[in-house]
């Protein structure tokens, strides 16, 4: 674990004000080594949002098999905020990662990466925290404009923020006929290879084996 970034304890306005921050330093070129062990990570809230519960799924590389899962939970620092939501989110995952066993290269966030508003959603700023490569799979838009996909799985097309003139992400059909995910890179990838990571780890179903798995962790309540 990398020393600690910020405090957590900001009002809103600070805690846009720091993103904007972060942002810059949020690699979008390929930093990445030898990958053997993937981590997806998932949150979930308990007792009306007042505990956040992340849910970390570790899979061997290439094998995608589970070699280590944990749910956390901790009080939450931030109410429901649109756009800050890294900020509610975040410790809860980080405490999460800081109890694996496993080392991992690369994780696989359930939310954005730079397709964000500011360009710092939870998989950007939880790159940052960790300083591994991390990308973000959401399963709904947060900002930008794109053109419709094609029907079959792996057609893609790219995000854009029209206003920046920017490529933030890629929009892509995981499953044929089925709605698509969004795609951006958190940190320290750029876009082809975070697609590329996506697609290699897709399964059966709509979401990639890392996020699938730790959605379904997140989901259970017996846990």
């Amino acid at each position: 674990m990398m020393p600690a970034l910020h405090e957590w304890n900001l009002t809103p306005r600070d805690a846009v004000a720091l993103q904007r921050q972060l942002a810059e330093r949020v690699e979008r070129e390929d930093r990445i080594g030898d990958v053997r062990h993937i981590a997806g990570v998932d949150i979930g809230f308990e007792q009306g949002g007042h505990v956040t519960r992340a849910a970390v799924v570790v899979l061997a590389w290439p094998s995608l098999e589970v070699v280590e899962q944990l749910v956390h939970r901790e009080p939450t620092r931030m109410p429901y905020i649109p756009g800050l939501l890294s900020f509610r989110e975040l410790p809860a995952a980080l405490g999460a990662f800081a109890t694996l066993k496993h080392d991992v290269q690369l994780v696989m966030a359930d939310g954005h990466g730079i397709a964000h508003p500011r360009r710092l959603g939870v998989a950007s700023h939880l790159g940052l925290w960790l300083d591994i490569p991390t990308i973000g799979v959401a399963k709904s838009r947060l900002t930008g404009r794109h053109a419709e996909p094609g029907p079959q799985r792996g057609d893609w097309t790219l995000l854009e923020d029209p206003r920046a003139d920017e490529v933030i992400g890629a929009v892509l059909r995981t499953r044929a006929n089925v709605k698509p995910v969004f795609v951006s890179a958190g940190h320290r990838l750029c876009l082809a290879t975070a697609l590329d990571w996506v697609v290699a780890c897709l399964g059966r179903t709509k979401l990639p084996e890392p996020t699938r798995l730790a959605d379904r962790l997140a989901s259970r309540r017996d846990e």
